[in-house]
């Protein structure tokens, strides 16, 4: 009995002590670390990170263009590789790091960048966009792929950066030469220095750089050698200026009057009041049964000339 009661006070004194021990302190548990997001780079720091731009980068530093393309934005920039640049003609690259050509150059780097933020998504729905450089890129979509300018392929689409996006592309966009007006597109050809004269002693240029607009079948100078000897020098004499002038008006069409569109007609009335007869011949196409025309299609901002191999007499 004795045995019970001692029993007894230990596990009631064990109880008791049990009873006034403080509790166990609950572990805490870790919180997860957190992944920092990578950083995106703007247009140009993408670029030089990407390391197959080392060229535009290049370009970019000489036309003083790497603050502007490293702005707000945003921008979309159609970004040519190192060997898009390496298909150029040799040496074309170093010729337009030169400081004597920071305007052409510059022209030509802005003619791969369009205002706004343009995805992939957005591109294949458009036809063209205009750059900031001024001029328009046309845009195609054939076989899933999309094409600029008719040839400069889209290789790689929606490059992310912080002030707009990349678009990778496998040639240099080259923009448009701008047009001159007819007659100094002639002049600037070089092959019409007979027919330049003769529109100045005509007293023509003032016309032929007028609005127009003008669809002009232009002589070269080796169809004014065709004339028989002295014909030339005799038609620039001031006595025979009406003469030359009905001579060089009958090569002028009013109206923008297109290959694809001559070759439907068999007739065209010229400003000098007389008519020139049309006539396609296994694919060529003649004026007057034997002036071939040569070259078709040469735009002007007033107009159109189609290049002929023979003076046409009224």
């Amino acid at each position: 009995m004795k045995r019970f009661s001692l029993l007894s006070v230990l596990l009631v004194a064990i109880f008791a002590i049990s009873a006034c021990a403080p509790a166990p302190t609950p572990t805490a548990t870790p919180e997860p670390t957190a992944i920092p997001e990578p950083e995106v780079l703007d247009i140009v720091d993408t670029a030089v990170a990407d390391g197959r731009f080392t060229t535009l980068a290049a370009a970019l530093g000489a036309a003083n263009l790497v603050d502007t393309l490293k702005g707000a934005g945003p921008f979309t920039v159609f970004a040519p590789t190192d060997d898009a640049f390496a298909k150029l003609p040799e040496g074309t690259v170093a010729s337009l790091l030169l400081p004597e050509n920071l305007e052409q150059l510059t022209s030509i780097l802005l003619y791969h960048v369009v205002s706004g933020k343009v995805m992939a998504s957005d591109v294949v729905t458009l036809m063209s966009a205009d750059t900031v450089q001024g001029q328009p890129i046309t845009i195609k979509v054939e076989d899933g792929k999309v094409f600029l300018n008719e040839t400069v392929e889209v290789i790689i689409t929606d490059v992310e950066a912080s002030n707009g996006v990349i678009h990778v592309i496998d040639s240099v966009l080259l923009p448009p030469a701008e047009l001159l007006d007819i007659v100094d597109t002639a002049v600037a050809d070089g092959r019409f220095t007979t027919l330049a004269a003769a529109l100045t002693a005509a007293d023509l240029i003032e016309t032929l750089k007028g609005e127009g607009p003008f669809t002009v079948f232009a002589p070269t100078d080796d169809a004014f050698a065709k004339l028989p000897e002295g014909t030339v020098a005799s038609l620039l004499l001031p006595e025979n200026l009406e003469q030359l002038k009905s001579i060089l008006l009958y090569h002028v069409v009013s109206g923008k009057v297109m290959a694809a569109d001559v070759v439907t007609l068999t007739s065209a009335d010229t400003v000098g009041g007389q008519a020139i007869t049309i006539k396609v011949v296994d694919g060529k196409v003649f004026l007057n049964d034997t002036v071939e025309v040569i070259i078709t299609d040469i735009e002007a901002t007033n107009g159109i000339i189609h290049v002929i191999d023979a003076v046409l007499l009224p």
